[in-house]
């Protein structure tokens, strides 16, 4: 069995660590006010499993001055991972449907700190205009920075059903025209749709081993209140999957995950418990975590054992 000091997946934690130096982690931040769902561009909707904070991980925190933000939650991140450098990952909402403006002053902002060592942009793979990939390109050349799209879903089936708004083709095409500048690109994957099955996670770990991308961050689709979702579930047309179920899918995509691709984790937290509907586990990182752990190892699997590729 492979393992990246006793984990069977790559952590991303290992390739900050070799750029770096030293241990890394993330200062969530939010500049973005809303996304092109909730403002029904071209006839769309907000996304099923969204809430009102566009998946922010501070809400309170949420309209505070950029500056007030990166101070408040590196406190926070510094003291709960031990950590004294830090990426600052503009993550709410869709940060490029802010203006261009914005984003370079959010940008200097983030930079005019000691201790931050690059920058972490969250967006949707249709939202990027040629000016923003040109200031992207133009920083990426002075300090570290990486783009993580929200994929969730190469089905397309599945991303009518989300309301996401794009095609998987859209997707593709959104990965490639990040990469072609030369800019690191990673992507987010919700499992857990009602028509998932084992052959569509297996094509859809063949098919990010063949774009040109570096990492990837799982999820698990979970219910929140005041999202489409919430009211799909209370008429009981949708239940998420159990901890098991889900931990064989993940164990299942790791085993066809080329190795060379990072992972960020391999299961979504809902800490503000108060809004979690279902299901409960989501409420517990290293209890949901060590179970998807155990179930991996108990199906002999690590990332990469049945990758077929150079």
């Amino acid at each position: 069995m492979q393992s990246w000091e006793g984990k069977p997946y790559f952590p991303i934690s290992q390739v900050y660590k070799k750029r770096f130096g030293s241990k890394v982690v993330k200062i969530p931040v939010s500049i973005a006010e809303t996304c092109p769902n909730r403002e029904g561009i071209r006839g769309m909707q907000t996304c099923i499993f969204c809430d009102v904070h566009g998946s922010f991980a501070y809400p309170e925190s949420q309209g505070d001055e950029l500056r007030e933000q990166i101070l408040k939650h590196r406190e926070k991140v510094a003291k709960r991972f031990n950590a004294s450098k830090f990426l600052v990952y503009f993550q709410a909402y869709t940060t490029t449907f802010t203006q261009l403006a914005r984003m370079k002053q959010g940008f200097e902002t983030a930079l005019s700190f000691d201790d931050v060592a690059g920058i972490v942009v969250g967006t949707r793979p249709d939202t990027l205009s040629d000016a923003v990939l040109r200031f992207w390109k133009e920083t990426s050349e002075k300090t570290f920075v990486s783009i993580e799209l929200g994929v969730q879903s190469f089905d397309d089936d599945q991303l009518i059903w989300m309301r996401r708004g794009h095609t998987a083709a859209q997707s593709i095409k959104g990965i490639d025209k990040v990469a072609a500048t030369g800019l690191d690109v990673g992507l987010h994957l919700i499992f857990g749709w009602p028509t998932e099955n084992d052959k569509q996670i297996i094509e859809t770990a063949r098919l990010c081993n063949s774009l040109p991308i570096s990492n990837v961050k799982l999820h698990n689709l979970h219910v929140l209140k005041h999202t489409p979702l919430e009211e799909l579930h209370a008429k009981g047309e949708f239940n998420p999957v159990d901890l098991d179920l889900y931990a064989s899918r993940v164990a299942l995509f790791l085993d066809h995950l080329s190795p060379r691709i990072a992972v960020h984790r391999l299961a979504a937290l809902s800490s503000r418990w108060d809004e979690l509907i279902a299901p409960d586990w989501t409420r517990h990182k290293m209890k949901s975590y060590q179970g998807i752990i155990d179930r991996v190892h108990a199906a002999g699997s690590w990332q990469g054992r049945l990758f077929q590729g150079q």
